[in-house]
């Protein structure tokens, strides 16, 4: 499992994860596409608001592997502004490769492509 170095480990005084520690020996917990609903709380959109813009702020437009990014966090983003990169996309592998949809992102989460300093 690759881990990413640099990346944010969580949200600022929160308890939102954003990456893992070590690998499951069971294998990589399977990325699904969850439905965000309007109700959600502003916790909540802020946490995958910071995430996008992590993901911006490391890896841009180009394609990345999931490594030790957590598979809960993903999933709220997954199939949205996270897509897979490749064909023969396996969603338990820690080896996959994802890519941020810029122009999806950026509708969704304008702030997070703003200069500001999220971390």
């Amino acid at each position: 499992m690759l881990k990413h170095r640099g990346f944010p480990s969580r949200l600022p005084g929160s308890d939102y994860q954003f990456t893992i520690r070590r690998e499951n020996k069971a294998g990589a917990t399977r990325l699904i596409a969850r439905e965000r609903y309007a109700d959600r709380r502003p916790a909540d959109r802020r946490a995958d608001e910071a995430f996008v813009a992590a993901l911006w702020h490391h890896f841009g437009d180009a394609p990345f592997e999931r490594g030790n990014l957590d598979a809960g966090r993903l999933s709220w983003v997954f199939e949205r502004e996270v897509v897979p990169a490749e064909d023969e996309f396996d969603p338990e592998s820690y080896d996959s490769l994802l890519k941020l949809d810029e122009t999806r992102a950026r509708a969704a989460f304008p702030g997070a492509f703003e200069t500001g300093n999220w971390f």
